[in-house]
């Protein structure tokens, strides 16, 4: 590998409720310019060596989302983006893709208005308001699977519902544990579980799982707990698991089009959602607010054995 490749390599890093995004602003590796969802299999099977030097120790962690600019396929989009986190690639991503928005304002490329974002499973649209808060209009969500029980070893039977937000969710309502900072341990060992379970019993799509429990903040709807692809809980209500929340809500009628939904996270940050109908399905639109908080040039040094990241 020549190293020399990558010696220009910048990135700006904000969170979105408390959950970090890193965006790669220069110096990434060339994918080519063919459909994003293509570019994604060229990324992994080429350079992943780059999204664990981005994502893992010893410059990131578990917990972070990294976001790699690339030309769109679609001309009218300012950006095309392809998401990633400390284990794998992500189709879609909500708290990402507020900061993103954040990030290309911060950076001066995009000011107040709405704007269109190619990702790798179809164009989202955001809006950055003057208020510096940012709505994105998510792609087509649904639910897929109502009321599946699921029998989870350690755990017992778990009923929860199967739905798509731009990720693929299981959700269920967290009945026997606090959805509090003081159980993240037995949280993440219970949602670990319940994802190997729910794999195994027939949706091996599914990657993240949410579980569900009464909101702390007036007003908000419900409170969650989103166990990321991996071991990494998602510090923000998480925009693809709001956007899954609020199919399962509008296909059981208990949301109405339009009408707004707070979804709370673990820590206490909330997205506000709302939803229009497309058919069978709705095309959910999320809100809410990033800061930036670092920029940073990488230096990748040959004889560092741990320049590419440490995988575990």
């Amino acid at each position: 590998m020549d190293i020399s490749t990558f010696s220009n390599v910048t990135t700006i890093d904000s969170h979105t409720g408390g959950e970090p995004t890193r965006v790669v602003m220069t110096g990434g590796p060339d994918l080519g310019d063919g459909p994003l969802d293509k570019r994604v299999e060229i990324f992994r099977q080429k350079y992943d060596f780059f999204r664990t030097a981005i994502i893992q120790e010893p410059r990131g962690s578990d917990v972070l989302v990294g976001a790699l600019l690339v030309e769109p396929v679609d001309k009218s989009c300012v950006c095309g983006v392809i998401f990633f986190n400390n284990v794998d690639y992500l189709k879609m991503c909500g708290h990402g893709t507020i900061g993103l928005v954040v990030t290309l304002a911060h950076a001066g490329k995009i000011g107040p208005g709405v704007h269109k974002i190619e990702t790798p499973v179809g164009i989202v649209t955001a809006e950055l308001h003057e208020s510096g808060e940012v709505s994105v209009e998510n792609v087509p969500s649904y639910r897929k699977a109502k009321d599946v029980s699921i029998d989870v070893p350690g755990v017992g039977s778990v009923t929860g519902d199967v739905a798509w937000g731009g990720n693929w969710f299981f959700l269920t309502e967290a009945s026997s544990l606090e959805l509090t900072l003081d159980n993240l341990d037995q949280l993440g060992d219970i949602g670990r579980k319940i994802r190997q379970a729910v794999n195994e019993q027939g949706y091996p799509e599914v990657d993240h799982i949410e579980l569900i429990g009464p909101a702390v903040n007036p007003g908000a709807g419900s409170r969650s707990y989103v166990l990321c692809p991996g071991a990494a809980y998602d510090r923000s209500p998480c925009g693809t698991g709001t956007s899954a929340k609020l199919a399962c809500l509008a296909a059981d009628g208990k949301l109405a089009e339009g009408e707004k939904w707070v979804q709370e996270s673990i820590i206490g940050s909330t997205f506000s959602g709302t939803y229009r109908t497309d058919g069978d399905k709705i095309i959910p639109t999320i809100t809410g607010t990033a800061f930036v908080n670092a920029e940073t040039k990488f230096i990748f040094n040959e004889k560092d054995p741990y320049c590419w990241g440490i995988s575990r």
